[in-house]
């Protein structure tokens, strides 16, 4: 059995219960579920498996279970852990109060534009296959984040701050 990690887009204490997630995750046959956090994290165990596949069966028992699903995306934990070795952000002058971010897509990221994309003092630095790096200062005002990495890469993304999947991987390798 290998270790997974699912990231579900939109979900929020408000709109699902981490234990109901958890017990839809079980209803599919994933062992050793784990939910992280309230913000759709769920790290899991399950035979060596396409990650599509595994997306495709998590959504179909949050369907079954919940009555909806969230747009799922799932990695290996090997993956994130050599994604957080690496640390993808490392060439880069960044805040110190600055937020690390990784935008997740099924299929490999397309920019539009040449690298470093920034508006309102967010940057899209890096983008490697599916994942993209973005980092920012937080400030007050408008969502410039999300608007950013919706007007590049789309709907079908999820984003995580580089410290959840740190803890996401941490979770993970507990069990």
């Amino acid at each position: 059995m290998l270790r997974y990690v699912a990231f579900l887009r939109g979900v929020m204490p408000v709109n699902a219960k981490m234990p109901a997630l958890k017990r839809a995750f079980e209803s599919a046959a994933f062992a050793d579920v784990a939910t992280v956090l309230g913000s759709g994290n769920v790290v899991f165990s399950a035979r060596a498996a396409s990650e599509s596949a595994l997306e495709r069966k998590a959504e179909a028992a949050m369907s079954k279970t919940l009555g909806r699903s969230f747009y799922t995306i799932v990695r290996p934990v090997s993956d994130l852990q050599a994604m957080l070795d690496d640390d993808p952000y490392a060439p880069f002058r960044l805040a110190p109060n600055a937020r690390r971010v990784v935008t997740f897509a099924r299929a490999a990221h397309r920019a539009t534009a040449a690298l470093p994309i920034e508006l309102g003092g967010v940057r899209i630095l890096a983008v490697s296959g599916r994942e993209a790096f973005t980092a920012y200062v937080p400030t007050p005002g408008t969502p410039t984040f999300m608007a950013l990495i919706a007007k590049t890469f789309g709907p079908d993304v999820t984003t995580r701050t580089w410290e959840t999947i740190g803890r996401c991987v941490k979770a993970a390798g507990s069990r």
